[in-house]
């Protein structure tokens, strides 16, 4: 009887799919488990280089306090979009000076960001949401791209809890834009729950956290929330859209990475 042999690139399609799909499962199995925890077996477990960007934003500053207390060999990296906030820049400086580290910045290409405000101003992002997309993607989604390159997994901050549009996050998923593991090990958290633990340890977090910025990104993009709003509310305000993502965790389709199989 004939048997039907996969051709060889779904052979190694196949050999590569089985261990990450192992791998994920195995991570999201310690989802019972303290954040610690969760780093030190993503660390255990992953065998390539590891990256974790932070924004300086309340989550990850906690994040940056557990992987350096737990001494784990992880990149600390940080997309410096050239518009955030002058708090911003203070707090990574304070950060440094804290833990005795430095953290590595990666930048828009100076040719892309020519480009982008050629065509459309210095603050064209207010004007449609092209400009803003186009925007994001120059100085932030292209520059992840560029920090990622060659990682086996990514840390990321996000919590379910910080919008409908993420409440799906799970605490390990494959990421097949970066073709990585995306790892996020607050996904479970609530914002109290951060907050408390920075407070506990000591942790510098954002000025703006007080008054009333819980979600910060670049400075033109970025207002306080109002009561009742929640916390991603106040970013890209002038859209109307619901769904409002810079990009960096979206999927190839344009839609946010949920997750799925391996």
């Amino acid at each position: 009887m004939d048997v039907a042999l996969p051709l060889q690139g779904e052979t190694e399609e196949l050999h590569e799919t089985a261990p990450r799909s192992h791998l994920v499962n195995r991570l999201n199995d310690q989802a019972g488990t303290a954040p610690a925890a969760r780093l030190c077996e993503l660390r255990q477990a992953a065998r390539g280089r590891i990256v974790f960007t932070t924004s300086f934003g309340i989550e990850d500053q906690a994040l940056t306090h557990l992987i350096l207390s737990e001494a784990l060999e992880i990149d600390l990296v940080t997309i410096d979009t050239g518009r955030l906030f002058p708090s911003t820049y203070k707090l990574w400086a304070k950060t440094e000076r804290r833990y005795g580290v430095r953290i590595r910045s990666v930048h828009p290409r100076e040719d892309a960001l020519e480009d982008l405000i050629s065509r459309f101003g210095a603050d064209g992002f207010y004007r449609s949401k092209e400009a803003r997309l186009s925007c994001c993607d120059v100085r932030k989604v292209k520059p992840l791209a560029r920090a990622l390159k060659g990682a086996e997994a990514w840390v990321t901050g996000l919590r379910a809890d910080q919008s409908l549009e993420r409440e799906s996050v799970p605490l390990a998923q494959w990421d097949d834009r970066h073709c990585l593991i995306k790892f996020s090990p607050l996904f479970d958290w609530t914002r109290a729950q951060v907050e408390e633990f920075c407070a506990a340890e000591g942790v510098p977090i954002n000025e703006l956290h007080t008054q009333g910025y819980p979600s910060i990104g670049c400075e033109p993009c970025t207002r306080a929330i109002e009561a009742g709003e929640n916390e991603r509310a106040g970013r890209w305000w002038w859209e109307r859209d619901e769904a409002k993502e810079c990009g960096l965790h979206l999927d190839r389709t344009g839609k946010l990475v949920r997750s799925k199989a391996a």
